[in-house]
C-alpha cells in the first residue's frame, strides 16, 4: 500500500499546469485534539507538486523528488473533503517549484511552496 492509499488520497486532475487532490478527513487524520495534523497538508501539496513535476520531466530515466516545502496553516479542519490544487511557478530543467492551495468548502485551510530537483534514477529489470 501506498502513501496515497494509506491516507485515502484521490487524483481528480493531473497535467503540467494543474494538479488536483481530493481527501476525506478521517480519524486517521488528526491530532490528539480532534483537528487534522499539519502534516496532513504538507502532504498534501508535495505529493500534488511532485506529481505536476514528473510531467514535465522530457528526460528519460528522472524523477522529481522533494527538496523543500514552506506550509503555512490559516484555518484548522476537523472533518469535510480537503481539495488541494497545485501550480507551477517556475519549470525548470532541474528544479521546479509549484504553488500549492489546499481548500476546505471553499475556504482556504493551507497554502505552500514546494520546490523538487530532478534526480536520474536507476531502472530496475525484473
Amino acid at each position: 500500500m501506498n502513501l496515497l492509499d494509506n491516507l485515502g488520497i484521490e487524483v481528480s486532475d493531473q497535467g503540467k499546469t494543474r494538479v488536483v487532490l481530493k481527501m476525506k478527513i478521517e480519524d486517521k487524520h488528526m491530532q490528539p485534539h480532534k483537528i487534522m495534523h499539519g502534516g496532513i497538508s504538507a502532504v498534501l501539496a508535495e505529493t500534488a507538486a511532485s506529481m505536476g513535476a514528473n510531467l514535465n520531466i522530457d528526460e528519460d530515466g528522472y524523477v522529481a523528488v522533494g527538496v523543500d516545502i514552506m506550509t503555512h496553516h490559516l484555518n484548522p479542519v476537523k472533518e469535510g473533503v480537503l481539495v488541494t490544487e497545485a501550480t507551477p511557478v517556475r519549470v525548470g530543467n532541474s528544479i521546479q517549484t509549484w504553488t500549492v492551495t489546499t481548500h476546505l468548502e471553499g475556504h482556504a485551510i493551507s497554502t505552500s511552496l514546494s520546490t523538487v530537483t530532478l534526480k536520474k534514477v536507476a531502472l530496475k529489470t525484473v
